[in-house]
């Protein structure tokens, strides 16, 4: 029986098992699958508190991950495949194997959505980024693409705008998906241009990119277009599917939180990127992690009253 089980390895889960751990909770993280999450396919990470020099994104989470460690937590390298919130104690399946816990933390993350081409993750990190915010500095006085037509994709370009000395929106439909506000403030910008009507096929480069192959869904001819990065905004998708019907989602899969960190369930709590959908930062992720713990340390206690 563990007081507190950790499900997700991400700033969001390790912040969590640092900070139960510190509390003696003793807390056992499950990894998943990718562990250390989206910040593993991260270069280098500028804009965390601490590294005025930057580090790499594996590198920052294996300092969690120790700094965690140090203190107790215990971490499994696999994937739970089942949950049981029903009553309590909590139940947690890795393969056939069961684990119990009178509290549990979510931390799975949410991930990008990504076109589906074979170029993508053998380029990720080496132009093709789904983060903006995290990568648009290192692409200064270069020409990037971004992919979508929504909100996130207008203020990923706009955002970008900063960095790149030209921006090139490649859009599936003629016209933006957008809120009028964000979408004027982009067609407005001077350093921001729009292919419409198309898909972007291919991603050119092999060890960096250089171009992208965009196919035009009316006409169906294709270009190649020079291009030193993709930014993919095309959405997110939150991994949850192992909690359905265990904890309240919302209409796209996130989790719902009340009060902070609790969710639907009391005992089951929630950080990061798997009920964040605005801010999707390494360090939000972080702060919801500490708040989860805390939560989950309270919650404990209350039990004992």
């Amino acid at each position: 029986m563990r007081d507190v089980i950790i499900i997700g390895s991400g700033p969001a889960g390790l912040t969590a098992a640092i900070y139960a751990a510190r509390a003696n909770l003793k807390p056992l993280v499950f990894e998943g699958l990718q562990p250390g999450g989206q910040l593993t396919i991260t270069t280098e990470v500028e804009n965390y508190p601490g590294f005025k020099e930057g580090i790499t994104g594996p590198a920052l989470m294996d300092e969690m991950r120790n700094q965690a460690e140090r203190f107790g937590s215990e971490h499994v390298y696999d994937l739970v495949t089942k949950v049981d919130f029903s009553a309590s104690p909590f139940k947690v399946w890795v393969g056939e194997t069961m684990h119990e816990a009178k509290s549990v933390i979510i931390s799975t993350g949410a991930s990008a959505r990504w076109l589906g081409i074979d170029a993508e993750k053998r380029l990720q990190g080496r132009g093709v980024s789904a983060c903006a915010t995290c990568d648009g500095f290192f692409f200064r006085d270069q020409h990037v693409a971004v992919v979508g037509g929504g909100d996130s994709a207008m203020e990923e370009a706009t955002f970008l705008t900063r960095f790149a000395s030209k921006v090139t929106v490649v859009h599936r439909r003629d016209e933006l998906r957008a809120s009028k506000i964000m979408a004027e403030r982009a067609l407005k910008n001077e350093k921001i241009e729009f292919v419409w009507d198309s898909t972007v096929d291919d991603i050119l480069g092999e060890d960096q990119v250089t171009g992208i192959r965009v196919r035009n869904l009316k006409s169906g001819e294709v270009t190649d277009l020079p291009m030193d990065g993709i930014f993919m905004a095309v959405g997110h998708v939150p991994n949850t599917d192992v909690f359905k019907g265990q904890i309240a989602l919302d209409g796209k899969g996130y989790v719902v939180a009340t009060e902070q960190t609790r969710t639907s369930v009391a005992g089951v709590f929630v950080a990061g990127d798997v009920v964040d959908t605005k801010y999707k930062q390494a360090i939000t992720a972080a702060g919801w992690g500490c708040m989860a713990a805390l939560d989950a340390q309270k919650y404990l206690e209350s039990l004992e009253d």
